[in-house]
């Protein structure tokens, strides 16, 4: 299963969730069968409000579910569309969300969770 996570620097597992999908300066790409990593830098942090492209963002790598801080109404939906599932952070560092999303321990977002304006920092980590 391959697990996107919005991060601001790469430092591997270690690396922190960041607050916001959409200006997210990073990925981290984990295959939490083989905990094989892929690092994808962010081409587009700034964006209009409503306009995110998911797929974009993540340089078109295919994954089977996004761990973010926070995240708007629009991408929930295009990522939900694609049969991507997407997960508020429950912990600050990859490594520690990934054993959560092993455990059945992170919540499964909708669009009545999502960040409203993408003002500010809208993670609840």
């Amino acid at each position: 299963m391959k697990v996107g996570f919005a991060i601001e620097v790469n430092q591997g597992l270690e690396s922190a969730v960041y607050d916001h999908f959409g200006s997210a300066p990073e990925f981290l790409i984990v295959d939490i069968d083989t905990m094989q990593v892929q690092d994808v830098t962010n081409p587009d942090t700034e964006h209009a409000h409503g306009n995110c492209n998911p797929m974009g963002k993540l340089g078109g790598n295919r994954i089977d579910a996004l761990v973010v801080g926070g995240i708007g109404s629009g991408a929930i939906m295009r990522l939900n569309a694609m049969g991507i599932k997407v997960y508020r952070a429950g912990a600050v560092k990859v490594e520690d969300n990934i054993g959560l999303l092993r455990e059945n321990g992170l919540q499964e977002l909708s669009t009545s969770d999502s960040c409203s304006g993408h003002q500010g920092q809208c993670g609840h980590n």
